[in-house]
């Protein structure tokens, strides 16, 4: 956090004290949070409450209704999309500090998810009831501010995963999958979680890194990848 941010949000804190554990624990993730109007973070810790999932619990899933605006503090939320023959594409992620645009969506609308999340770790949530949520929308401007903000920030990413699945080829995706989620040289996962993440085939996406073993680009592994030319892997991925 940047010094005159947190500087801030200490401020914040100090002249509300009343502000229940549940909002400033929130404030400590999602510092703009404190620069709401009093009336409006008032309103909020009233309203508010915190909530626990634990890793493997279903969030939502198609055709569940939607009743809370939810804030993760800490913990990661997998939002995805499945098909009938069982095919999975992520479109996001959620993590500290961060909403989800579906739900968004969906309370401002008055309908149900199409989605499902699933919590990946475990997941603590800051909970706020539909009808406070749509309140505060129409009466604080600074609310309102923040919450189509991370709308918009999380739009933009679906528009970029939709661009790269319509549009990009398997091999370069898969190569850049490889380079951002290595650490050091290792990527801890299976060809079916790639292909979930790639929103691929588990067959196409071993085909292509049986392809990359071949040139000696990656090693495969039980459980993991090693990147053993990243060099060339990198070069790869711009073609």
């Amino acid at each position: 956090m940047l010094p005159q941010l947190r500087g801030r949000v200490l401020n914040q804190l100090m002249t509300t004290p009343h502000l229940p554990a549940a909002i400033q624990q929130t404030i400590s993730v999602l510092p703009s949070l404190a620069a709401l109007e009093p009336h409006a973070l008032e309103k909020l810790g009233q309203a508010a409450h915190l909530i626990n999932a634990p890793k493997g619990h279903t969030i939502f899933r198609p055709g569940s209704s939607c009743e809370n605006y939810i804030i993760v503090l800490s913990g990661t939320v997998r939002t995805f999309v499945s098909s009938e023959s069982g095919r999975e594409i992520v479109l996001y992620r959620i993590e500290g500090g961060q909403t989800c645009i579906l739900t968004t969506s969906c309370l401002m609308t008055n309908s149900n998810y199409d989605t499902e999340a699933v919590a990946e770790t475990d997941v603590t949530a800051l909970s706020l009831p539909r009808a406070m949520f749509l309140e505060l929308l129409g009466t604080s401007q600074k609310f309102r501010h923040l919450a189509f903000n991370t709308f918009s920030e999380r739009l933009h990413e679906l528009v970029i995963l939709i661009n790269e699945i319509s549009f990009g080829h398997l091999d370069t995706r898969l190569a850049t999958y490889l380079i951002t989620k290595a650490n050091g040289n290792i990527i801890k996962a299976t060809h079916q979680s790639i292909a979930m993440e790639l929103g691929s085939a588990r067959e196409a996406v071993s085909r292509l890194l049986k392809d990359f073993e071949r040139k000696g680009l990656v090693e495969l592994d039980r459980g993991r990848i090693i990147i053993t030319q990243r060099t060339e892997l990198e070069n790869y991925q711009k073609k």
